[in-house]
């Protein structure tokens, strides 16, 4: 941050802490950068066995050696150097951008501020992680060293501060282990799932999870926006020679829940609503369970007793499927279409219930 930027902070942060009301706050509850919130308590890491080896199939980004894996942001080569196995930032030489793009992934990489210390708050060892190129934790020297809460070394910048400050003194190789679950928009560019953050700081979790309002940003608060499931990792230059070596990633595989290989398209079938309503009534599952099936407006739900009722949707005049779950439901009928029963395919199991009414 330049000498002008940091101006506009203490006097945006000044106005804010003199009482403005105008600003919203964001959805952490708290206003960008105030220095109000609660600073995270300090502690002391337990000493670790550095550097961590990669394990079988990871990525690795960056082994001490050459910056192959990385560009500058015009796409041309990295213009960080390499030296004693490690590359650090040169001031004015932009940010670093991995060759290639990821979405979900565990990354591990490790960081040093510069020894001796220069400046202070967000003037000494600043730099950043940028999965996706869009979401920071940020790196800076916060070891004695404050600053606002959400800009301290391993914040989720402008959104989230550490659960704790486990920063260690400049000179010191320090760790972070992150965990990246990238947002997920639909066919139409509406958010769907935010992104998540889980984030361990020299062996000390600092972030479980945390959902991410947007794109992380300096004094603004950006809503999210559709963009590809897969970006390049940045590494900020900040304007201090900080360095970082061992840096690689496992890309993590998506959950059905997170990308279904396919929409589930059912059929539907339009029933009249005398018919739903003879389906309505008491049932009693396995002899044992009641369940009960309703009907209101042309829709009708089944509810076995002191569970959460479920809409059916009707494939013909006998067959139903739950409508978010993988389940089914079959009514027998007799001569007059009146049920007699109904069997329930749920889980891999059948289950029989009987007509009580």
């Amino acid at each position: 941050m330049k000498d002008w930027q940091v101006f506009v902070v203490t006097a945006l942060l000044g106005w804010v802490g003199n009482g403005a009301s105008c600003l919203a706050q964001t959805p952490s509850g708290w206003l960008i950068h105030d220095l109000d919130r609660p600073q995270p308590r300090l502690v002391q890491p337990a000493p670790q066995k550095l550097p961590v080896p990669p394990p079988t199939g990871a990525v690795v980004l960056f082994d001490g050696t050459n910056l192959a894996r990385w560009r500058a942001s015009d796409g041309g080569p990295a213009g960080w150097v390499v030296r004693d196995g490690y590359m650090e930032s040169v001031p004015e030489s932009g940010y670093l951008h991995s060759a290639d793009g990821f979405g979900d992934v565990q990354l591990h990489l490790e960081w040093a501020a510069p020894n001796p210390p220069q400046g202070k708050s967000q003037q000494r060892g600043n730099s950043g992680v940028f999965l996706m190129g869009k979401y920071e934790v940020q790196v800076l020297d916060s070891f004695q060293n404050n600053t606002y809460p959400d800009g301290q070394a391993a914040a989720i910048y402008g959104q989230y501060p550490p659960l704790v400050n486990a920063c260690l003194p400049p000179g010191e190789w320090q760790a972070y282990d992150i965990v990246f679950r990238r947002p997920r928009f639909d066919q139409h560019g509406v958010l769907r799932t935010p992104a998540r953050l889980t984030v361990v700081h020299n062996g000390v979790l600092v972030h479980d999870a945390r959902e991410l309002w947007g794109p992380t940003s300096w004094l603004k608060n950006f809503p999210y926006e559709p963009h590809p499931d897969r970006l390049p990792l940045a590494l900020q230059d900040h304007g201090n020679p900080v360095r970082y070596r061992n840096i690689w990633l496992r890309e993590l595989r998506e959950t059905l829940a997170d990308r279904p290989k396919q929409t589930v398209a059912r059929p539907y079938h339009r029933v009249a609503v005398e018919h739903l309503e003879r389906l309505a009534g008491n049932y009693i599952l396995d002899d044992v369970q009641p369940l009960t099936v309703t009907q209101k407006d042309g829709q009708i739900w089944v509810q076995p007793e002191g569970r959460q009722r479920l809409e059916l949707i009707p494939a013909s005049e006998t067959e139903f499927f739950l409508r978010s779950t993988a389940g089914k439901i079959m009514f027998r009928l007799d001569q007059q279409q009146h049920p007699l029963a109904l069997t329930l395919h749920l889980g891999g199991r059948t289950y029989e219930a009987r007509r009580v009414d």
